[in-house]
């Protein structure tokens, strides 16, 4: 088969992996309540089943990249849909935490794969005067699997288990990965692969950055470990920190462009996309346990409700693209950032005895926010980057909402727990019992309060933007002044 039809059936393949990898991504926090029951984990760790998760693909997208510029982006696909049917079927064979957290870590290797070479690969299929058309129907497969995702997961957790979820990835998975070992071309549009030199110590320290950190901030102040192994964590963090700086700053292609972050608006582009994921993730992993726990609702409900957020985004989205091209960025980040806020302000409010509809009002606000933040934000940086450095830049965009994402879930963990065994008197999430309602509430109030401070930061942070940042075709002035 060829011309437009062919085109066309290698974008299904490709967004059938971007739909199953964001499919999965919001089906997990739904079961992470269900995951702490089985194996009696405590929240610290059981929230690495998201972290194992987003660690690694945070870490290794660029290799990948790099790779598959060497050996070809088309069997790096298929490879990445291999991976994640292997890891699904490894997440629901598991027969332990750490079995699961490893299998997420296989899981995440195929969806990074599948993360790094998808838009590649449509961009060198489609003409030109194709690309925006089809690169913009990417969106439906992501909104899709945001939508779909909280609402099947809970399904198949009451009326399965949790590992149904896995179970339907890796069908799934393994499915598309023959269905693009016969659409996808040996080598996209024809052409040979380019060869480029690549960072590895910059990559090595920035993935011993990136897990360092995490175990710091998900480990150093739990319960069952010694300050004295906390402090050394820490240390350790910091090391990591200081000489990635010093190697970044003198690679020839550094894995991070610090340079970038001498541009005021990039700065501040990249900072509020951090912020803005860190918000988000803060809230999807401690709201679905209030829900289970407190308002003892089911999986199904639960999975409803978070379903709140995505439907909110889905229907802003496109309100606030349409916007910023006429009102800019300054505004209508700011005023999502502000959103955002409000929602993790209303949040604080939660009682044993809001509705669940009063929570899914409090939700929504989150999901508008961050639907008015994030196109205007993505926008104001790729504009003014110009073509030359607008791939680098949309890169280090996605690697700022990794991070948002990986430090809201760690510290969601370490500022409910710290706050729950205060309250409590040393007792664990994993101990929950009825009775515990209005301690549970005391300790979600607190961590939200706590974790506004960072979502009012953004909003000054967005505010400080250039006033006149809209589109100035072609123009490279500020990247290259």
């Amino acid at each position: 088969m060829k011309g437009r039809e062919s085109n066309w059936l290698i974008f299904l393949v490709i967004a059938s992996g971007v739909f199953l990898s964001t499919l999965d991504s919001s089906m997990v926090n739904i079961a992470l309540p269900s995951i702490m029951k089985e194996f009696h984990s405590p929240l610290h760790k059981t929230e690495w089943v998201v972290m194992a998760y987003l660690l690694t693909t945070s870490s290794t997208l660029l290799l990948w990249g790099h790779l598959a510029d060497r050996l070809g982006r088309s069997r790096f696909y298929t490879l990445g849909f291999l991976l994640f049917g292997l890891g699904s079927a490894g997440c629901a064979l598991s027969g332990s935490l750490h079995m699961l957290i490893g299998a997420r870590f296989f899981q995440a290797l195929g969806a990074a794969m599948m993360m790094a070479h998808g838009p590649a690969i449509i961009r060198h299929t489609f003409s030109t005067a194709r690309l925006g058309r089809s690169m913009g129907f990417i969106g439906i497969p992501v909104s899709l699997g945001l939508m779909c995702g909280p609402a099947l997961g809970g399904m198949l957790i009451e009326f399965f288990s949790w590992r149904a979820l896995f179970i339907l990835s890796g069908t799934a998975s393994f499915g598309f990965a023959l269905l693009s070992n016969f659409i996808l071309p040996p080598s996209p549009a024809g052409r040979t692969p380019e060869k480029r030199s690549y960072d590895w110590p910059g990559a090595l320290l920035w993935t011993l950055l990136l897990g360092t950190a995490s175990l710091s901030l998900t480990h150093a102040f739990s319960a069952d470990m010694s300050w004295q192994w906390g402090v050394v964590m820490i240390c350790c963090t910091l090391l990591a920190f200081v000489f990635f700086v010093k190697v970044e700053a003198r690679a020839a292609e550094p894995v991070l462009p610090l340079v970038f972050l001498q541009k005021r608006f990039f700065t501040i582009g990249v900072v509020s996309a951090l912020l803005s994921f860190l918000l988000l993730f803060f809230v999807l992993i401690l709201i679905p346990f209030y829900l289970d726990r407190v308002l003892g609702l089911s999986a199904a409900r639960t999975g409803l409700i978070m379903t709140t957020i995505p439907l909110a985004a889905i229907v802003a989205a496109p309100l606030a693209g349409w916007l910023s091209d006429s009102v800019g960025a300054r505004i209508l980040s700011t005023l999502g950032l502000a959103l955002s806020t409000i929602g993790l302000l209303l949040l604080a409010s939660l009682t044993p005895q809001t509705s669940p509809w009063g929570v899914a009002a409090r939700l929504s606000f989150l999901g508008l926010g961050q639907a008015i933040f994030l196109s205007p934000n993505s926008a104001s940086v790729l504009v003014r980057m110009g073509a030359k450095n607008s791939g680098t830049a949309a890169a280090l965009l996605a690697t700022a909402r990794n991070l948002g994402m990986m430090l809201g879930v760690a510290l969601a963990g370490l500022f409910f727990s710290f706050f729950f065994r205060q309250i409590t008197g040393g007792v664990e999430l994993k101990n929950y019992v009825p009775g515990l309602e209005d301690f549970f509430c005391r300790a979600l109030r607190s961590s939200f309060l706590l974790v506004s401070v960072a979502g009012f930061a953004a909003v000054a942070i967005s505010w400080q933007r250039p006033v006149f940042e809209r589109e100035r075709a072609g123009s490279d002035a500020d990247v290259e002044e």
